[in-house]
């Protein structure tokens, strides 16, 4: 591409053409304020925030849409920028609730640390706040429209990124506000409960329904046996959420801060992750030898399984029928574990660890109660946890390193990498390979299916048979490929498909903020945590050996389709 040189406070810059004023000054390391800018989504120059000076230009423009031209001279620092900045400020703070010591955003609030950055000790404009109702409709997600900013990056990541688009601009002036369709509640529309709007907005205008009050009653009632599951990606992103970098693997970590919070047994969601690869690898090998319909789709994702409810309803038959490692293991610990440990169903108070508020969803959907009652109570965020433990006042960084409880906490790294795009496609061929040829894998690592790329194409030969996979994350890349498959442009045997971006390790539970650098950080502290595992394949994990053995007998048996499979149901857009 061709080569634009411009000036920036002084110093020559040289970009390709096209680049924007803002990415050209941060290549220069200058740093200019941005608040509706996110480097994953379309700019809009929306709020204005990052306005500079450009020789000859009649006014401020926003950096973040302006292209550089050869031989453009930019300050970004003179008193009128600096002016214009604060004024704009100005405006929006004027306008927001002054409730920063309560609001969930507290410290990790974009409005409030511009306003620190930018030196405003006193908002001298006289505005008009908003009064308007909570909405707290959904099982997942809560939007308080009078904090809204109208920066619009909720807009676009849920149009752009997860071609869900239920949210957009209302009304004009001050009535502007992001609404749902009609303006109607967020579980009377088609939300899938992505959480991604969460983790891109700058305040606290949509953050996750919070339970962890329920968590904290739960444990303080003698009567409850309280247990919790985490998932794989937590491990890589709660130490993040506790102050300590992106990627930090803190597995030890985090059993010994739950047994301090007083969880009676601390278990693994790798576990039922391991269990699903057997039931829905089994699944795969049926299909496929009995002309089942193909390609079989991934069934671990819950705002996936939204998604395809209501947008892709003719397609559920392509479903697999497991249910994810998250309501396995709940069905699991009301059942085989409670008649182990000496509890009915009943007793047992089941507690998720999830990087995902669509989890919240799934885990109130009326079909997960295998056990009699609900399969799991309560989930509860990355950041939700990370409030409890600072709550309690744990030391994190300076905890020992605990195991989980046996049995539903021994896994192996196949169970692990679910917490990654590709993860689940790459734990199925580790076991299918196995069981379909007889013979040891010897190369576990299929880097075919790592990796952000929206898209990924894999081909593994069992017996002569040629196996077509597919892994695709977040819900645009689906939409896509599910056309393409609907056209007969695309044959596969088998799709995973995750709902967000990099699949778990960007959910919309997990620490804000997030990008594409954190996400890879996250991916590859996941992989490392495979490679330091003694067992490596799902189906050589002894306590699903015993569990097959003493329990279900077998996969696709008649006690795992009671307690490990599901249904789902098309649902309308509105």
């Amino acid at each position: 591409m061709s080569q634009v040189t411009l000036t920036i406070d002084g110093k020559e810059v040289t970009v390709e053409a096209g680049t924007t004023v803002l990415e050209a000054a941060r290549k220069a390391a200058i740093d200019i304020p941005v608040l509706c800018y996110h480097p994953e989504l379309r700019p809009e120059g929306a709020c204005r925030i990052c306005v500079v000076e450009i020789e000859g230009a009649r006014n401020l423009p926003a950096s973040c849409v302006t292209p550089v031209a050869p031989g453009m001279v930019v300050r970004t620092n003179t008193p009128a920028v600096r002016e214009a900045r604060r004024t704009n400020l100005e405006l929006l703070l004027a306008n927001h609730p002054q409730d920063c010591f309560t609001c969930e955003r507290n410290n990790n609030c974009e409005l409030q640390a511009l306003a620190r950055d930018l030196g405003i000790k006193k908002v001298e404009v006289k505005g008009v706040r908003r009064d308007l109702p909570l909405d707290k409709s959904g099982f997942s997600l809560v939007r308080d429209p009078n904090k809204c900013v109208l920066c619009g990056r909720c807009v676009r990541v849920c149009s752009e990124v997860q071609g869900v688009s239920v949210l957009d601009y209302a009304d004009r002036g001050f009535e502007a506000m992001v609404y749902p369709p009609l303006k109607r509640p967020l579980d009377q529309v088609a939300c899938v409960n992505c959480g991604q709007c969460a983790t891109v907005c700058p305040v606290g205008a949509i953050t996750e329904r919070s339970d962890v009050d329920r968590v904290w009653e739960a444990l303080a009632d003698d009567k409850n046996h309280v247990v919790i599951q985490v998932a794989p990606a937590v491990r890589v992103s709660i130490g993040e959420e506790l102050g300590m970098p992106p990627g930090s693997i803190t597995t030890g970590k985090l059993v010994a801060a739950l047994r301090r919070l007083g969880f009676h047994k601390v278990f693994d969601t790798d576990f039922t992750a391991d269990l699903t690869i057997m039931e829905e690898g089994h699944e795969l090998l049926e299909r496929l030898e009995n002309g089942g319909v193909l390609p079989m789709f991934t069934s671990c994702s819950p705002g996936w399984i939204k998604f395809i409810e209501h947008y892709h309803p003719d397609m559920l038959a392509h479903l697999s029928s497991c249910k994810s490692p998250q309501q396995m293991f709940g069905a699991l610990a009301k059942t085989y574990y409670a008649s182990k440990a000496g509890y009915s169903a009943r007793d047992i108070f089941v507690v998720s660890i999830m990087p995902c508020t669509a989890k919240k969803f799934e885990a109130a959907r009326p079909e997960m109660n295998s056990s009699g009652v609900a399969d799991v109570d309560v989930v509860l965020t990355t950041r939700e946890l990370g409030k409890m433990i600072r709550e309690a006042g744990i030391n994190f960084a300076a905890l020992p390193e605990e195991a989980f409880d046996e049995p539903l906490g021994i896994s192996t790294g196949a169970g692990v990498i679910f917490g990654a795009s590709g993860g689940v496609a790459e734990a199925a061929l580790r076991t299918i390979y196995e069981v379909v040829t007889g013979e040891e894998l010897k190369e576990l690592d299929f880097t075919a299916v790592r990796g952000l790329k929206g898209i990924k194409e894999a081909a593994v030969t069992l017996k002569g048979r040629t196996i077509r996979i597919a892994v695709t994350h977040g819900l645009k890349n689906a939409d896509n490929l599910l056309k393409k498959i609907k056209a007969g442009e695309a044959d596969y045997d088998f799709v995973e498909i995750m709902c967000c971006p990099g699949g778990c390790i960007g959910g919309g539970g997990q620490p804000i903020p997030v990008d594409r650098e954190i996400r890879e950080k996250r991916m590859s502290a996941i992989y490392a945590v495979d490679r330091g595992m003694e067992l490596r394949k799902s189906h050589l994990n002894p306590a699903v050996q015993e569990l097959y053995k003493t329990f279900l007998e077998k996969p696709l048996g008649s006690k795992s389709h009671e307690l490990l499979h599901t249904h789902y149901q098309e649902r309308s857009r509105v």
